[in-house]
């Protein structure tokens, strides 16, 4: 299996990918690549990190979405490969047009950095495929516009479509009051594209893939994808 990290100026979340892929993704080849000299070939994985991509001049993401690097990136989507973008990452897909949506400023107008409960909504994705609907994972977060809208049609499209991934909830798994981070729609932390293979979440996984210190649950997304990168999953 091969993944690949796309690095731009400004993405500071790149090397804690890789250190989190190659303990999630044993005997896989994990290569950090900078955006103008991006080659997807033999690809299995994409990983766009966090950060702040350009700067995030104009907004988040939007001029990482313009990079000839974007359009590797959807050729790989296209023909099948898992793409996983992160807090920024997630950013500069919605921008690309890749996911739907977009982002705004929190609600509380306050950069936010804390751990975050987040209830899975579907299994029907190779990242989620080890996981079970309802299931709770505590991840970190860590941004200033991670406020996800979708109008009310796109909403309850992706909702029929079964591409609602992640949604902020407590930790007993239940909606409540200071259960979203920053005023997401229907507190909604990742979404799908259309067949799963590509997925964009606000938290941070591989800022939680390790049992050591009792952070794993972003292991139990990271490590899901080689199954079906060997054949294993549906």
């Amino acid at each position: 299996m091969r993944a690949d990290i796309v690095v731009f100026p400004g993405s500071n979340c790149d090397r804690d990918a890789e250190i989190a892929l190659r303990a999630a993704l044993p005997g896989a080849e994990v290569h950090r690549q900078w955006h103008a000299e991006l080659d997807l070939a033999g690809t299995d994985l994409c990983f766009l990190p966090g950060g702040f991509a350009h700067g995030d001049y104009l907004r988040a993401g939007a001029l990482a979405a313009r990079s000839p690097a974007l359009r590797e990136v959807r050729r790989l989507a296209e023909r099948g490969a898992l793409v996983l973008g992160v807090c920024n990452g997630f950013q500069v897909l919605v921008e690309a047009g890749i996911l739907p949506g977009a982002f705004q400023a929190n609600t509380s107008q306050h950069f936010v950095c804390r751990d975050v409960h987040v209830r899975v909504e579907t299994d029907r994705s190779p990242f989620l495929h080890d996981l079970a609907a309802g299931d709770v994972l505590c991840l970190p977060v860590a941004h200033g516009e991670g406020n996800f809208r979708l109008t009310a049609d796109e909403y309850e499209r992706l909702k029929g479509e079964d591409r609602i991934a992640l949604r902020y909830c407590l930790p007993d798994g239940g909606d409540g009051p200071g259960a979203n981070p920053n005023g997401s729609v229907m507190g909604v932390a990742g979404v799908l594209a259309q067949g799963g293979r590509v997925l964009g979440m606000m938290p941070h996984p591989e800022r939680a893939a390790w049992p050591e210190v009792g952070r794993a649950d972003g292991m139990r997304i990271l490590a899901a994808v080689q199954a079906f990168a060997e054949g294993g999953c549906r």
